[in-house]
């Protein structure tokens, strides 16, 4: 079976691990700010704060913004279901804006006619590691005087061009960043996040609030030569990320720059070998974007049904995932309030059309032509069922 992906997590990971255990100290301590340091330089952020995912890191995002109950966040139904919860965790409704058929992010065209009185934030959404059109967001978000908060979870090594430089999602060229370590981004922590922000006092308010409020941090405590107690002058969150995970991405941040030349290549490679087959679309990158090519989503012919397709491949031992969803089509946000700013019908059918093909760095060339040979088969029905 050729899976959607799989973690590069070799012997120095297991030995970081193994070293921190051993060493006592393995919850939020020296592990974690060794690896603050390093991703900030990384993509160039004055500030990073490491925290347990980016569910947390968005939601932190959101609260130092000033969200609060009554308020709107413009973003994308479009997307994994955190980003729409981390803004109902604050009591605010997410404003739905479309995507672009092409880049599956925010259609920035319409972002402007989702904005209201009430609106605190835009929250836009490097969908699959392809950056926004940050340019053009942080121009509006300036115009009216509101954070850009970007969901970068899938975006760890992507990069744009700004000002004519080729820069890391991250630096942030909004107000905040927030990154994901699930197994299924390009470097991984087992689980975890990060909070990039060109803030100092926002930076000071993750700090306080990952660890319950706590006005002096375990690290200070333990190493000062008085006795020192603490205090919870704010409501804060267990949002802390242990130093065992911390240590994994220190390894797995040496091997960023290789993990995504290889995701490129691949991706490269897709491109040519699909390009000929009838009614399929595949992705666009943009002239100033640099995608890390976290999943390869294609669109699929409009003849085609997406679960047999799916479930064909699989019958070849192809694992596939089905389009990015829509929160606005889930159970729970039947309940939840939401709006949007006009039709959703492009978020719709990528979620419907879209069908995401195995694409992580051991993925063999080989392997890769079996998959474009199957699904060549399948998608023209060069088979019997």
């Amino acid at each position: 079976m050729i899976p959607i992906t799989r973690p590069c997590l070799e012997d120095e990971e297991a030995e970081a691990a193994r070293r921190v255990i051993l060493s006592g100290w393995i919850t939020q301590g020296p592990e974690v700010a060794a690896f603050e340091q390093e991703f900030a330089g990384c993509v160039g952020a004055p500030f990073a704060c490491a925290v347990s995912n980016c569910t947390a890191a968005l939601h932190l995002a959101l609260l130092v913004a000033g969200v609060v109950p009554g308020d709107e966040v413009v973003t994308v139904s479009h997307s994994f279901i955190a980003t729409a919860n981390s803004i109902r965790y604050c009591g605010a409704t997410p404003v739905f804006v479309d995507v672009c058929p092409q880049t599956f992010n925010i259609d920035v065209d319409q972002v402007e006619a989702a904005i209201t009185d009430s609106t605190r934030a835009i929250l836009c959404v490097h969908q699959m590691g392809m950056p926004c059109d940050l340019a053009r967001l942080a121009a509006i978000a300036e115009k009216y005087s509101i954070p850009l908060i970007e969901d970068a979870a899938c975006a760890a090594g992507s990069e744009i061009l700004w000002n004519g430089v080729w820069e890391k999602i991250g630096k942030p060229h909004g107000d905040v960043a927030c990154f994901s370590f699930h197994p299924r981004k390009i470097i991984s922590t087992g689980d975890g996040g990060m909070i990039t922000t060109r803030h100092k006092s926002w930076d000071a308010k993750f700090r306080l609030w990952r660890q319950h409020g706590m006005s002096i941090s375990d690290s200070a405590r333990h190493s000062s030569g008085r006795v020192i107690f603490e205090a919870y002058p704010e409501l804060g969150f267990n949002y802390r990320m242990t130093d065992i995970q911390a240590a994994v991405g220190r390894q797995q941040l040496k091997r960023l720059d290789g993990i995504v030349a290889r995701r490129r290549e691949l991706a490269g490679l897709y491109q040519r070998l699909l390009r000929d087959i009838p009614g399929l679309t595949l992705p666009f990158e943009p002239a100033w974007a640099r995608s890390n090519w976290q999943s390869y989503c294609i669109g699929l012919p409009t003849e085609c049904i997406q679960q047999e397709i799916m479930q064909a491949l699989l019958e070849r031992g192809i694992a596939t995932r089905r389009g990015i969803m829509c929160s606005h089509r889930e159970p729970a946000y039947r309940i939840q309030p939401w709006r949007s700013s006009g039709s959703l019908l492009h978020s719709e059918q990528a979620q419907d059309r879209g069908l995401l093909l195995p694409l992580f760095p051991h993925l063999t060339e080989e392997e890769l032509a079996h998959i474009v040979s199957s699904l060549r088969q399948v998608v023209t029905c060069e088979w019997v069922a």
